[in-house]
């Protein structure tokens, strides 16, 4: 699904995907929706707009506008898949749930591991598409509307 590739700019309008790693479903087991609704916040406070989302158990699709700052996209989100990984990981300790953070530590690449990493809780890279045009985010928005999988997972913010 993602690939890796360096979006240089560090404003506009976005329609982001990152799933966590093997599609476990993480959100779910440490029902840490939260933990996404925080990044939002702090994307908020910084001047950014969540136009609309969606929470699955095992990923995440939004739309973002970003404003111009100093930061380009792809080191926002990834601090922010950073940090939302930081309290998973807590919160999966916490609830002691080893066969998880096993899972998660295997999947540590061998630099990664020699970089000081203990797990890897998302996929590396992200999907990230630009939105060009209104009728693109409308698509963006219906395809956001129509992906969660069971009842009460549906979030779209317009």
């Amino acid at each position: 699904m993602a690939v890796r590739k360096n979006v240089p700019e560090s404003a506009g309008i976005y329609f982001i995907t990152f799933t966590c790693c093997k599609w476990i479903p993480l959100f779910d087991i440490i029902k840490g929706y939260d933990v996404v609704y925080n990044w939002f916040d702090h994307l908020k406070a910084n001047g950014h707009h969540v136009l609309g989302y969606v929470i699955m158990p095992n990923h995440v699709h939004t739309i973002i506008a970003f404003s111009s700052n100093k930061q380009g996209v792809n080191k926002i989100v990834s601090n922010g898949k950073r940090f939302m990984a930081y309290e998973i990981v807590s919160r999966l300790t916490e609830n002691n749930h080893k066969q998880v953070l096993e899972s998660l530590a295997t999947s540590v690449s061998l630099s990664d591991r020699h970089r000081g990493k203990l797990h890897q809780v998302f996929e590396a890279s992200f999907d990230c598409k630009e939105c060009f045009t209104k009728e693109f985010i409308w698509q963006k928005l219906n395809y956001i509307h129509q992906n969660p999988s069971s009842p009460g997972l549906f979030l779209l913010k317009q």
